[in-house]
Parts: C-alpha cells; structure tokens; sequence
C-alpha cells in the first residue's frame, strides 16, 4: 500500500456519496423512490466496500506504516497560509469511515421503505447521501480547513434534513434552531482554529503538531486553543450549553434522526478533539472542563429522558445523555475508551431510532386504517402490547436497549464500563459518581420506553389492533443487521479483566499508531488500568448492579404496578413538571438570550436602518429630485426663453473675457 495507490480509493470514499446526491438532484424526480432510493443505497454502500477494502490491506502493514496523507493539488496559497486538497488515512479516520459509511448504509436502504411514499423523495435521498459525504470530508480531511469544510457541510445538511418538512412551521423552526445554535460553536472552533495558525503559520495536522512538541504542559496556547476548539464540539455534539438543538432535531424523518444521532454529525466533536489529542494532552485544565461538562451532560439529559412521553425524545435525550460519557471519557484522557463507545453506540443507537422508526410507520399505518389523523403516532401513551405485532421490531429493539443499559456481554456494557473504570482510575470520583447515576438512569428510562411500546396491552382497542403488521424486509433487515452488531461489537475491544484468552484489546492496539506520543494520557492510563483486576471487577459489578436495579424500578412501575407511577408524579408535581418541560431551560434561553437579542435587532432596524440608513438614502432622493426639477424649469420649450438665455450666456463670456 502507498500514497499512489491510495489516492482513488481514498478519493471514492466520499465522492461517491456526493455522486449520488447530484444525480437524485438532477434527475431523481424522474424515477420512482425505490430506484431513487436504490442509487442513494447504492453510493454509500460504495464507501463502505471502499473502506473495508482499505481496512483489510491496512491491517497487514507495520505500525509505524499506517499512516498517509495523500495531496489531490493545491487550494489555497495566501501570504504564509499555504494548503492542499488533502485526506488523511490512518487508524482513525479509518475507523470513523467504516462505522459512518456501514451504518448510514442501512439507515438509506431502511429510508426506502420508511419514505417510499413520501412526494419528495428525490430531494431526501439527495440530501442524506450529500449529509454522508460531509461527514466523511470531515473525518478524512488531511487539514484543519478541509475538515471545516466538512464541519460546515453536515451544519447546513442538519438543517435541510431537520427541516425536510418545511411547510410545517414546527419542523422548520426546528431546522433553524439546529442551524443556529450549530454556528455559536463554530465561531469557537474558528477562533481555535485562527489561534493556532497566528501563533504556528499552518493549519496542517502535522505541523501544528509538530509546532506544540516544544511546549510544557499547561502552556497558554494550547490550552486556549483546546478549549475554543471545544465549543465547536458541544455545538455539534450537543453538550451542555449548547444541546438544546438536538432533541429538537426530532422533527425530521426518523432515518434522519438515526443518521444524526448514531454516525453521522453529533460525533463530530469527538472526532475532532481525538483529533487533536496532542493539544488536549498538553492542556490539562481543558481536559477537566471537557470531563466535568461531559459528566454534567450525561446526568443531566438522563434526568430528562425519564419522564419524556415522546418516544423519540427520549431516545434523543439518550443521546444527550451518552455523548457525555463520550467527552467524560475524553476529558480523563481516555481517548480510545471513547472513541469505543462511540463505535457501539453507532450501532445500538441507530437500532434503537430505526426500532422507534418501525413503531411510528406501524402506528400511522392503523391510524391511517381507521381514519384518526388526530392522535400522536409517537406518543407511547397510545402505544403498549406490541411485541407480538411487530415481533422482529420488538427482538431487536430489545437486544439494542439491554445494550445502551449497559448489560454484558452486549456492546454498550464492554464500551460504558471501560469509561467508568478509566475515570475511577485516574482519581476523578466525583465524576464517576456522576456517571454511575446516569447509567442506573439510562436502564431505567430505556427500559420504561420498552414496556409502555410494547409489553402491557395495546391501549388504542382490538378494532385498531387488528391492523397491525410487521414492516417490510428493506426496513427489518437493517434492524436484523444492526441488532448483531450490538450483541457482539463489544468484544473487540475486551478489557483486560475478561481477557481471559489473553488475546488483547484488539481496538486499542487498532488506534495505538494515533495516541503514540509520550505526552497522551491514553496509553498510560490503560497501562495503570491493568494493575488492580480485583477493582475492576467491583466496579463492573457495581454498574451491572445499578443497571439492575434501573431495570427492575422500571419494570415495577410501568408493568407490574403501573399506578405506582402515577403516584409518584401526584406526590412531587413540580419535580415531574420540571422534568416534562426539560427543566424549563429553552425558557431560559428565551428570555435571556433569544427576546434580548430580538429587542436589540428591532431596535437597530427602527433607528439605524429606517432612521439613519433609509433617511440617508430618501433624503437623497429627495435631492435629486428636487434638482430635477429645478433644471426641469430650463427645458420650457419656448424659443424665446432659449435666445434670451443665449444671449445672457454670450454677455457673460464677453465679460470675462474682457475683464481678464
């Protein structure tokens, strides 16, 4: 393998998706949404093949060989800011291509049947494949600018995919509102951005990394530059301030829901801050507002998702709630423990949005057979006793929430527990305190959605039960598909306590040519891990305990005694008011940012732009008009107004020239 031969394959990675965008742009209306449908599967699938391809030649080279930066030609060459069109493959990048282009592959081929009747289905295919080739310039940029780029991308399809529905003033708002808040982190990452390239003269990975080699820990630069640079990861992985867009995002399609939420754009930030593990690691106070933000997330959004009636809301305060974990583990230097949960993640978070996706096709499906266009499909009040009609939903939904609730030997538990013990490893025990009550939160309210979905007795009555049916294969196949890898991506990376064939943490060794340098935390950190098995079984004990514990609470309120619950919200009413309205903090927001601002914008139109600007602008109008037509009264088309003023000008250039 080498940089020559790598240059197509590389390049196909995300071209492909783009390729298939245009031609459903320009000529998708004249097919139907299955051909249309077909394509868009078709391009992505080309990524995936792509990069398996490259992944399965990449794991035969060296260690100190899997790394290549492949230059396409020149961009830009401005003053000392000289950059290339380049991509860069190593474990990394690579890692993030295969689970981005794989899963997004079945959410497009799932999105044929969920969107088969949807008028518009040439321009959503067209912008999920355009959201997938974001992602992928992104995580395969070979420079700060090109991953901006991708950076950018993935904003602007958030908001064509958040809004697909735009004539809708809800989903629209919506789309803005991602749009938005999605801008107030990147002025942050561009100020990081700026920073490094004023103090270091390049934009380029390598030299910037190169340029930080010399620096102390702690130093001033990398430490302001870390923390701008993560503000553009709590926008685009939806960290507290800045989260508030995501649950919104619930208005598009729910393919999109599960593209945005499990591959695709909220696992930006953590990508970029892997990225750039190089500055975090000589930045100590930056990792600890990462870890403390990440920890703060994760409890937070896990509060709200208790009690949320909306079954995709819940799953998107899940979200919320797991990306925190994510930055937890990336603030306590666990860079490869992070980046593991956000693989298994991928796989059962897009289950569980493509399982909740199932739920609301078979929901509007009845609602359509029996004429009540007024009830919420999404709604788990309306829902229950749906396991026996949707069965291959209901198995894999089930395999995907004992996952994400963290119960071995399925994925979330190998991925979460690693986190946890990394965090308790490194001394950081009021934040692993914090994580242990948001994972005995997330059994509880994943296994709350599961009962009220589909165990209990369906609540709508026997007339409209009877239209239930499971969906079709282009929709089950990717939950078959998706279910397995949530049973068993864990065990590529195994820790070292159930290691008991000694064959290694196969995912840490994959992503150790990234976090090599003495100064990462990561490699020091597993190398501490491995002293105290006995600990390390405590603690996973410990958290299969409270997942537990969250299982059964669950399963004794909303299925067993479910008027124990209602009890308890008429015991504390403002507790449970607080948590519907999601601790009131868009109100907050509202009042604090959105009216001000919205009072200081009308205030300058109705004095600067309609006092200063158009009284300019009309008053000289006003002029030229008013000098039209005083020159108006010249033109009076009398022949002897014309020879008196003749005269007088002769009689004047007579005088002058005779006075001289």
């Amino acid at each position: 393998m080498s940089v020559e031969s790598l240059a197509l394959p590389l390049a196909l990675i995300p071209l492909l998706p783009l390729l298939g965008a245009v031609l459903n742009g320009l000529f998708g209306r004249y097919t139907n949404a299955r051909l249309s449908g077909a394509l868009a599967t078709a391009a992505i699938g080309g990524s995936f093949l792509v990069a398996l391809n490259i992944f399965l030649q990449f794991n035969q080279l060296p260690e100190e060989g899997r790394r290549f930066l492949v230059n396409y030609g020149p961009w830009m060459h401005v003053g000392s800011l000289s950059l290339d069109w380049s991509l860069l493959l190593d474990p990394l990048s690579l890692l993030y291509a295969l689970f981005i282009s794989g899963v997004a592959t079945l959410i497009h081929l799932y999105s044929i049947g969920y969107m088969g009747k949807e008028p518009s289905f040439a321009r959503y295919f067209a912008y999920l494949n355009l959201f997938s080739f974001a992602m992928l310039t992104l995580v395969l940029g070979g420079n700060y600018l090109v991953m901006f780029l991708g950076w950018e991308g993935v904003g602007l399809c958030s908001y064509l995919l958040i809004g697909f529905w735009f004539s809708d003033p809800e989903k629209a708002s919506a789309g803005k509102k991602a749009f938005v808040v999605n801008r107030i982190g990147d002025f942050g990452f561009l100020l990081g951005a700026f920073l490094l390239f004023a103090n270091l003269g390049s934009l380029d990975y390598g030299q910037v990394q190169e340029g930080m080699a010399g620096l102390p820990v702690g130093h001033w630069l990398p430490t302001a530059a870390a923390l701008l640079l993560f503000v553009g990861a709590t926008g685009k992985s939806a960290q507290i301030p800045l989260y508030v867009w995501l649950p919104d995002a619930m208005a598009g399609p729910t393919p999109v829901s599960a593209l945005i939420h499990a591959a695709t754009m909220v696992t930006a930030g953590l990508y970029m801050i892997a990225r750039n593990h190089f500055l975090y690691s000589l930045a100590p106070a930056a990792l600890l507002t990462v870890a403390i933000v990440g920890a703060s997330t994760a409890l937070f959004a896990a509060t709200i998702g208790l009690v949320q009636r909306d079954i995709k809301k819940v799953l998107a305060y899940s979200t919320v709630s797991q990306l925190g974990y994510m930055f937890l583990a990336m603030g306590v230097g666990a860079y490869t423990a992070g980046l593991f949960h956000v693989v298994t993640h991928a796989f059962f978070k897009a289950l569980l949005f493509l399982g909740a996706g199932s739920v609301i096709h078979a929901m509007h499906h009845v609602y359509h057979k029996v004429h009540d266009h007024k009830r919420d499909p999404q709604d788990m009040r309306n829902m229950g006793g749906l396991a026996k009609r949707l069965p291959i939903t209901y198995w894999t939904f089930l395999v995907a929430t004992i996952a994400i609730a963290g119960f071995p030997p399925f994925a979330g538990f190998f991925s979460k527990d690693e986190i946890l013990w990394q965090v308790f490893a490194t001394g950081h025990w009021p934040l692993w305190l914090m994580g242990l009550c948001a994972a005995g939160l997330t059994s509880f309210y994943m296994f709350r959605l599961l009962f009220l979905t589909f165990h209990g007795t369906y609540r709508g009555g026997e007339a409209e039960a009877a239209h239930f049916h499971e969906n079709p294969l282009v929709m089950t196949l990717p939950l078959m598909i998706l279910a397995v890898l949530s049973a068993i991506a864990g065990f590529w990376g195994l820790p070292h306590f159930l290691d008991f064939a000694h064959l290694g943490n196969r995912f840490d060794e994959f992503l150790a040519p990234v976090f090599h340098s003495g100064s990462d935390l990561a490699l020091r950190h597993a190398v501490e891990a491995h002293g105290n098995v006995a600990l390390e079984w405590a603690l996973a004990l410990g958290s299969i305990g409270v997942a537990t514990l969250g299982l059964l609470l669950a399963r004794r309120w909303y299925l067993l005694k479910p008027e124990l619950a209602d009890a308890a919200a008429r015991r504390h009413p403002k507790l449970h008011q607080r948590l519907l309205d999601k601790w009131r903090v868009d109100e907050l927001y509202e009042a604090v940012v959105v009216k001000p601002v919205a009072a200081f914008s009308e205030a300058c139109s109705r004095q600067v732009d309609a006092g200063l600007i158009d009284g300019a602008v009309n008053g000289t109008a006003r002029l030229a008009q008013l000098a039209g037509q005083g020159v108006r009264r010249l033109q009076s088309g009398r022949l002897p107004h014309y020879l008196t003023a003749m005269a007088l000008g002769v009689a004047l250039l007579l005088a002058l020239v005779f006075t001289r």
